[in-house]
């Protein structure tokens, strides 16, 4: 079964109207919710009805066709699919211009909008399976850790989306030793010149490695980066806390305060508020 459309008629003809309206009753999926003789009334009803569908003639007493788009782009809704119906073919470019999904021309006879409706159906068969995509894509991006831009690339070339694994063991080495300390004990890790002071629920341990090169073998499901020295693990996170001066800054369950910097304060807070 085909979606239901909901569907608003605009013409300032009533016999325009109704010819329409007729047509479009051989498509059980068109439910038309209203007609209206001018751009102000399309306006009242699509704020009010928030439509799927219009079709809108463009040469109207008052507001045209084109200013009546303009003005639903200005509104807080979601941009209902456009077909201008016109009696002038001069307006084919301009409907295009304005991202209508189609034009008729007065009086619509039965094959061409067929062939609109055909149109609107495969537009949206495409942004369902866009939709379908992206969910797929975030879903994917989260168990993998992947980032959600290199899968699409990957989809789109038609390769493989790689799996990356990361280790559950960070190997420090210090005096001759190699500590072994598991990464979900990790509270946060900031540098200390050419330096990475680790910082576990136990202590604190020196690795020599660069920001980088963590970011490369820890989880960005479990650790973020909140500023340019300083990478945090989200299950040690406490507060997200803002100040009076606009910066931003992190509290930790032990009580340690880190501060956010504002190149990383959405994606922070987007991380914590999840």
């Amino acid at each position: 079964m085909s979606q239901q459309l909901n569907t608003l008629i605009v013409d300032d003809e009533p016999l325009a109207r109704k010819g329409l309206k007729v047509r479009l009753s051989d498509y059980p999926e068109v439910n038309v919710v209203a007609e209206c003789a001018n751009g102000k009334q399309a306006l009242e009803q699509v704020q009010a009805l928030v439509p799927d569908l219009v079709f809108l003639d463009i040469q109207m007493p008052g507001m045209n066709g084109f200013e009546v788009v303009e003005a639903m782009m200005a509104l807080d809704i979601e941009m209902p699919l456009i077909v201008f119906v016109t009696a002038y073919d001069q307006y084919a470019i301009n409907a295009f211009e304005v991202h209508a999904l189609d034009y008729l021309m007065k009086p619509a006879d039965e094959q061409r909008l067929a062939q609109a409706m055909l149109r609107i159906h495969q537009h949206l068969a495409d942004k369902a399976a866009n939709q379908h995509k992206a969910q797929l894509v975030k879903l994917v991006s989260e168990v993998t850790g992947n980032d959600s831009e290199q899968i699409l690339n990957e989809l789109d070339n038609n390769e493989s989306v790689s799996l990356q694994h990361y280790s559950d063991i960070l190997a420090i080495k210090d005096a001759g030793e190699v500590s072994r300390v598991p990464v979900k004990n990790i509270m946060w890790i900031d540098a200390a010149g050419d330096y990475m002071c680790v910082h576990t629920e136990k202590g604190t341990h020196i690795l020599r490695k660069t920001m980088k090169e963590l970011e490369a073998i820890l989880d960005p499901r479990m650790f973020i980066r909140c500023h340019r020295s300083v990478i945090v693990n989200k299950h040690y996170i406490d507060k997200f806390c803002s100040q009076l001066n606009g910066e931003y800054y992190l509290v930790m369950l032990n009580g340690k305060e880190l501060k956010v910097s504002r190149s990383y304060k959405d994606k922070v807070k987007q991380l914590v508020c999840a």
